[in-house]
C-alpha cells in the first residue's frame, strides 16, 4: 500500500500524522510512505529525516493525495482538500463529523473511507487514540485559562493559587474524563480551588480517591452547574459524547452572571462546545469577550504544542495503520471491534449512528 502524509494546513496546526517511527514500520512491512516536503517541520523533523527512514519525500499535496491509497492526517480536511481526495481512498484522521455537515456531505460525496481517531473504542468503552490529545487539551486548558486571568491578557488579574493572606482563584471542570482530570490535576498543582461536575459516580469516586480533599465533586444536573458556573473565576468544558456533539450545559443567560474578567475555555468546541456562547476560534485569534467573559475555544489546541502531541499521538495511531496497510480496511476492521467503530464514512455511506442522528442525515450499517 501507498501511505500519504500531507503538511496540515489548519491554522497554525504544526502536528503531523506520523513520525520517523512510523515511516520506519510501514517500510519494514512492505510499504511506500510518501511525505509532502516539510510536513516535519513544525515538530523538528527534517525531509531528510523522513528519506533516512525510507519514506519518498514529494513537493505538493496533490502529488501525495494522488498518488496514495491511504493519507494519515491529524485534522480534518479543510474545503481546499475536499477535491483531492477520491473514491475508495482511506482517510485515517480526527474527523469530528457531528460538528460539521458541510465536511460530512463533502466525503459522502468523494465517496471515501473515512476513519476517525475519535471514535475507535475498545471493549471497556475507552477512546485509545483520543486520550493522549485530551490529555494535553487538559493540560494546556488550565495553563491557557491562567494566563487569560491576567489582566495584561483581559481578565480579572488573579493568581490561580493566590498567595499567604490572599484567597485563590475558584476553577469548575465540566466533566470528568480525561480532559477534566488533567485540567484538575493542572489546577490542584497552582493551587486553586477546584470543582468538577459529572454524572459518572465512580468516576467521582476515583477522583475523589485521587485529589482527596483538594477537589470538591458534585454531581452534575442545572442547578449545581448554576451555582458553581455563576461563582467561577474559570470554568473548563470538558464533556465529551463519543462521536456526538457536546450537549450545551452553560447558558448564555449563565454566562452574564459570571464576574466580569473571568475565563471559559472550551475544550469541547471540535464537537460543537459545551457553553451556549462558544464558537470556534483559532491560534491566532485564539479569544473573544461575551459579557465581560473571555473564551477560548480553540478546536485543535494541542497544536500549540506540536512536539509532545504528535509524539503522544502517533504513539497510539501507528498501530492500526500498520494493520489497514498489511490488511486493507475491510479486513483489518473485520478482525479488530475498536477499528470498526472508528469507520465513520464508508463509499458514500454514513457509517456512524450517532453522527448521522446530530446531523439528521441518513444512516447505514458497515457491512463488510
Amino acid at each position: 500500500m501507498i501511505i500519504g502524509v500531507p503538511k496540515e494546513i489548519k491554522n497554525k496546526e504544526n502536528r503531523v500524522g506520523m513520525v520517523k517511527a512510523g515511516v520506519l514500520a510501514l517500510t519494514q512491512n512492505g510499504h511506500n510512505v510518501l511525505v509532502q516536503s516539510g510536513a516535519g517541520t513544525g515538530v523538528g523533523i527534517s525531509d531528510e529525516e523522513y528519506e533516512r527512514s525510507g519514506a519518498r519525500i514529494v513537493d505538493s499535496a496533490k502529488e501525495v493525495y494522488d498518488r496514495s491509497d491511504m493519507i494519515v492526517k491529524v485534522k480534518e480536511p479543510l474545503p481546499e482538500e475536499y477535491p483531492l481526495l477520491r473514491e475508495g481512498q482511506i482517510l485515517y484522521t480526527y474527523l469530528h463529523l457531528a460538528a460539521d455537515e458541510r465536511l460530512t456531505k463533502a466525503l459522502l460525496e468523494r465517496k471515501i473511507v473515512g476513519i476517525a481517531y475519535e471514535t475507535i473504542q475498545s471493549a471497556d468503552g475507552s477512546l485509545p487514540l483520543l486520550a493522549p490529545m485530551s490529555a494535553v487539551a487538559g493540560r494546556m486548558a488550565t495553563q491557557i485559562g491562567a494566563t487569560y486571568l491576567q489582566k495584561d491578557h483581559g481578565g480579572k488579574g488573579m493568581l490561580l493559587g493566590g498567595v499567604t493572606g490572599v484567597d485563590r482563584a475558584n476553577v469548575v471542570v465540566l466533566g470528568g474524563g480525561t480532559v477534566g482530570i488533567n485540567a484538575i490535576a493542572m489546577a490542584v498543582g497552582l493551587g486553586a480551588r477546584v470543582s468538577v461536575l459529572d454524572v459518572n459516580v465512580p468516576r467521582m469516586d476515583y477522583i475523589s480517591d485521587v485529589f482527596r480533599n483538594e477537589v470538591t465533586t458534585l454531581y452534575s444536573n442545572p442547578e449545581q452547574i448554576e451555582r458553581s458556573v455563576s461563582k467561577a473565576d474559570l470554568v473548563i468544558g470538558a464533556i465529551l459524547v463519543p462521536g456526538a456533539k457536546a450537549p450545551k450545559l452553560v447558558t448564555r443567560e449563565l454566562v452574564s452572571k459570571m464576574e466580569a474578567g473571568g475565563v471559559i475555555v472550551d475544550v469541547a468546541v471540535d464537537q460543537g462546545g459545551s457553553v451556549e456562547t462558544c464558537r470556534p476560534t483559532s491560534h491566532e485569534h485564539p479569544t473573544y469577550t461575551v459579557d465581560g467573559i473571555i473564551h477560548y475555544a480553540v478546536p485543535n489546541m494541542p497544536g500549540a504544542v506540536p512536539r509532545t502531541s504528535t509524539y503522544a499521538l502517533t504513539n497510539v495511531t501507528l498501530k492500526h495503520a500498520v494493520t489497514i496497510a498489511n490488511l486493507g480496511w475491510k479486513e483489518a476492521v473485520q478482525k479488530d471491534a475498536a477499528l470498526r467503530k472508528g469507520v465513520n464514512i464508508a463509499l458514500g455511506s454514513l457509517t456512524y449512528e450517532q453522527v448521522a442522528k446530530d446531523l439528521n442525515l441518513p444512516y447505514e450499517a458497515l457491512r463488510v
